[in-house]
């Protein structure tokens, strides 16, 4: 082995080991020693890394971490927008609120919310169970609405029920926003503050932030917002049965309930959202189960392999991720302890650190540059941007000044590399983001965005000619539109 392959191999090495020695709730050890290939795992992060917008990947063998890695600008410390993987944390406060006897699968639902009932409910919405709830059978061939300024139970039970519950599955969130709110009936506390001694703080899971509706109750089935090793406790919890060092803190009946197929919801044997349903989990194929997200938020429980799996993304094809998990990650589980193999760990633990979201390619200057340095006001519209000025970093990169509702922020970005801070997003003010930038062409900036606790990014493509500019905005993903229509605006 030459010099230079032994210093890298060292260095790695005493990575891996530094890792080690900082374990957190979760031991961290070598993929061989749980019967994985390095050069396979390497493989599965280079296909990860092949769709666009990954964000994070851990992956548990055995109970212990054997690959774990952000892509920049996300990290480990920030917490993560989960979407519908709330969900299955909704779930669990259920079945432990269960356990204690607060409630039961066979209530009807009306049964907690008689002063917001329509005043003649339906023979179905009568019958409709915290079970419907749970399996998204309510029978509602519409789901209600789901905003949080207008959901509440008194929406939800205005909702017309033309199938019988149990017979019909459609997802279904505001069906899970009614757990939410059941347990915070019988509690007299939210799920958030609910979960925290018996689910939150036993797993070390210690910022967890739950967004409300307009009543002060839990969304539950989006809203929560906790870091990728917490997701992974959260699947380890479940492979585990319930059991953690050693206390049962979630019944075994129920993990066994809540992950087995409740109810049927299609037949595509190729399709990871046609295998079943259970209680607010998903079945998986090869014998798996998950809790997903919007966008590519997932804690996906492997039992015949005691294997987990957490990711979080800003993905278009969430299938494309799972595909990725079973035909490059589920090979390289082996039954046994593999060969050491030092120098592909190296290549792995160094892949991982060095892993990125993609940053705009161009240059660091342009002829036009100096255009930029001008302030652009805009005439009304709807992103309500007032006005825009690109200035120069005091390092590589460049500073975007922008009035957004009459609120100055500004976006520090780099180029080649992003350069992290807060600031508005969209139309949402202080959010943590990181922005890169490059000219891509001779007459165009192109900047992009991320909201880094959340799966979005935009890019930005700002075109200087002479007094005017025009700016496209794009989002990678989103609930209707992606692309914002372009605006035109003139130098002061």
């Amino acid at each position: 082995m030459r010099p230079f392959c032994i210093l890298v191999t060292l260095v790695c090495l005493s990575s891996w080991t530094a890792i080690a020695a900082n374990q957190s709730r979760l031991p961290r050890s070598t993929p061989e020693k749980q019967g994985v290939s390095p050069t396979g795992l390497l493989g599965f992060i280079d296909a990860l890394d092949g769709i666009d917008a990954l964000h994070s990947v851990m992956v548990i063998r055995h109970g212990q971490v054997i690959a774990e890695g952000w892509w920049t600008p996300y990290d480990a410390e920030s917490n993560h927008e989960l979407y519908s993987l709330s969900k299955s944390f909704t779930s669990t406060a259920v079945g432990m609120a269960i356990s204690e006897g607060r409630l039961s699968l066979d209530d009807e639902v009306l049964k907690f919310f008689p002063n917001d009932a329509p005043a003649e409910p339906s023979g179905n919405l009568k019958a409709m169970r915290v079970r419907d709830l749970l399996t998204m059978s309510t029978g509602h061939q519409e789901e209600p609405v789901t905003s949080p300024d207008k959901m509440s139970p008194a929406s939800f039970l205005a909702q017309a029920v033309p199938h019988k519950p149990g017979t019909h599955f459609k997802y279904n969130t505001a069906a899970t926003f009614m757990l939410s709110a059941i347990v915070q009936k019988q509690t007299g506390q939210t799920v958030l503050d609910y979960l925290r001694p018996r689910l939150f703080e036993p797993l070390g899971i210690s910022q967890p932030t739950w967004n409300t509706n307009f009543q002060g109750i839990s969304l539950g089935g989006y809203g929560l917002r906790v870091r990728t090793e917490d997701i992974a406790a959260f699947g380890q919890l479940y492979l585990q049965r319930g059991r953690w060092h050693g206390r049962q803190i979630l019944p075994e009946s129920w993990v066994d309930l809540a992950t087995s197929r409740q109810v049927s919801n299609g037949s595509n044997p190729t399709s990871d959202w046609d295998q079943g349903y259970g209680f607010q989990f998903w079945r998986c194929r090869h014998g798996a189960y998950r809790g997903d997200g919007a966008f590519g938020q997932y804690c996906i429980v492997l039992p015949e392999q005691d294997a987990v799996v957490a990711i979080t993304s800003g993905v278009r094809d969430m299938q494309a991720v799972l595909n990725v998990v079973w035909e490059r990650l589920l090979p390289a589980l082996k039954s046994k302890r593999q060969s050491s193999d030092p120098a592909a760990r190296s290549q792995l633990i160094l892949r991982l650190a060095n892993l990125s979201v993609r940053t705009p390619a161009g240059s660091s200057t342009a002829p036009v540059a100096p255009l930029a340095g001008r302030r652009y006001v805009f005439p009304d519209n709807p992103l309500k941007l007032e006005w825009i000025r690109i200035s120069e970093a005091s390092g590589p990169g460049w500073v975007v000044s922008q009035s957004i509702g009459g609120t100055v922020s500004q976006i520090s970005c780099g180029y080649a590399g992003w350069i992290k801070g807060r600031g508005y997003f969209g139309t949402f003010p202080d959010q943590a983001i990181a922005g890169s930038a490059a000219w891509t062409s001779e007459d165009t900036l192109t900047v992009k965005v991320a909201a880094t606790e959340t799966p979005f990014y935009q890019t930005l493509r700002l075109r200087f000619q002479g007094q005017e500019i025009t700016l496209e905005a794009e989002a990678n993903v989103g609930f209707g539109p992606t692309r914002q229509p372009s605006l035109t605006g003139r130098a002061e």
